[in-house]
């Protein structure tokens, strides 16, 4: 069990999407730990330390954030059909940045200024704390305004993307499906779900609708349910499993078992999540912390790109 992918998530979660593609890609096995839209999420923050964001992905005592990190130990643990099917993997991850960050910001204020006044109260402060900063207010008052402008900027790179499929690739690398699949999907997924114009939006770009369907039709794997109590327990009985040490030289003089709090590098106030260095690298930080909640010790795991470690 302790070997075992839990993927703690909820339905209507674009991020969450993207995972969940990314292991249907890999015809993965793995256990769903629905959890809540909006905080307090107790059973997640037990084994995060603080860390709220969707989705969380478990194995055992290890404890991964992010979609980036995610991904990564994914294809490392499985490298068959690899995310990275071509040579270009370093382009692609640095292409994953712009589909993960201005590109998914973009289609979340399209989707949050197009709903305008029906969003629901607290989740409209909670979203709008996370992708608009302190003055969520009047972003999404900015954002309704100019939600033409907004479109026609998410317009380009679908054009660019459906021009390029305009070859007959199934995929956006190619033959074989990729990483960057998931990453551009989650984005079309949310817009045509979650925005009342996504429909019309999108179906100019043939080619990408195209493309859409096959994404959709891969599925996510084979899929079991699990409860967020089963999956705290499987943490207790676990140790983590990753290897300790820091790669090469730090440029903030990181060194194994030393004090540090680690959040997304965005002004959205969330709690840090606090613990001792075990491993980092250029890609990826991973701290122990020891969870009151379980009893037990836990590894958590966050990308460096687009996360802030402050040292205690």
């Amino acid at each position: 069990m302790s070997s075992e992918i839990i993927l703690h998530n909820y339905p209507q979660s674009p991020v969450a999407e993207k995972v969940r593609v990314a292991f249907g890609l890999k015809g993965l096995v793995w256990n769903d730990v629905e959890i809540p839209r909006l905080p307090p999420k107790p059973m997640l923050t037990a084994l995060t330390g603080g860390y709220r964001r969707t989705p969380v992905m478990q194995i055992g005592a290890d404890i991964y954030c992010d979609s980036q990190c995610i991904l990564r130990e994914v294809d490392n643990r499985f490298p068959e059909k690899s995310y990275m099917p071509t040579p270009d993997s370093g382009l692609l991850w640095c292409l994953s940045r712009f589909t993960d960050g201005a590109l998914f910001d973009l289609a979340v204020k399209i989707v949050l200024g197009a709903a305008g006044d029906n969003l629901d109260p607290d989740f409209a402060k909670d979203r709008g704390q996370l992708y608009l900063g302190d003055d969520w207010a009047a972003g999404l008052k900015a954002a309704n305004a100019q939600l033409p402008h907004l479109v026609s900027q998410l317009r380009a790179p679908l054009s660019w993307l459906n021009d390029m499929l305009s070859d007959g690739r199934p995929f956006l690398t190619g033959k074989h499906p990729a990483a960057l699949d998931a990453q551009v999907y989650h984005v079309v997924w949310f817009v045509r779900g979650r925005w009342d114009g996504g429909a019309t939006a999108l179906g100019e770009f043939e080619h990408l609708c195209r493309w859409e369907t096959a994404i959709e039709a891969i599925g996510h794997g084979k899929v079991s349910s699990m409860s967020a109590e089963e999956a705290v327990n499987v943490a207790a009985a676990a140790t983590p499993m990753t290897s300790e040490g820091v790669i090469g030289t730090d440029p903030q003089g990181l060194t194994c078992g030393m004090s540090v709090s680690v959040c997304p590098d965005v002004p959205s106030n969330e709690q840090a999540v606090v613990g001792t260095v075990r491993f980092a690298s250029a890609e990826t930080i991973a701290i122990d912390r020891h969870s009151e909640e379980t009893g037990a010790m836990v590894c958590v795991h966050f990308p460096r790109s687009g996360y802030r470690v402050e040292i205690q």
